[in-house]
């Protein structure tokens, strides 16, 4: 039976995840926002059963110039299919962490083949 979690109770475990990050990272992660959506809305090119736990959208570090008009970089955390995943608030709570973790490492310009072989898949 999936995991069940109100709105402010996924919001406040996603804040816990991103306290998590040590400090000499957090303090290099700049200009990016962190949003929390229901689900994610496959782009017309791609599956339509396309189903993320998280994304994130910009441009990692790794290859950053001076872009003056930059717009944030986005990290989106999505609800239902962590709490489809999940069958209890302590592993909704993990999951939340993994992924917030795995979408900041993307930040940093690190690949998903990377962070599979890491065990942050």
């Amino acid at each position: 039976m999936p995991a069940q979690m109100s709105e402010d109770e996924f919001d406040d475990a996603a804040a816990r995840a991103l306290e998590m990050i040590p400090d000499e990272l957090a303090s290099k992660i700049d200009n990016v926002a962190v949003f929390v959506e229901d689900r994610y809305q496959p782009q017309p090119w791609e599956d339509p059963d396309t189903v993320l736990l998280g994304l994130y959208e910009g441009i990692p570090l790794t290859e950053r110039g001076s872009e003056p008009w930059a717009m944030p970089d986005t990290i989106t955390i999505y609800k239902e299919p962590i709490l489809q995943i999940c069958s209890s608030s302590e592993e909704v709570v993990e999951q939340i962490t993994i992924t917030v973790i795995h979408e900041v490492a993307h930040f940093f310009g690190i690949d998903d083949e990377t962070l599979h072989r890491l065990g942050w898949g």
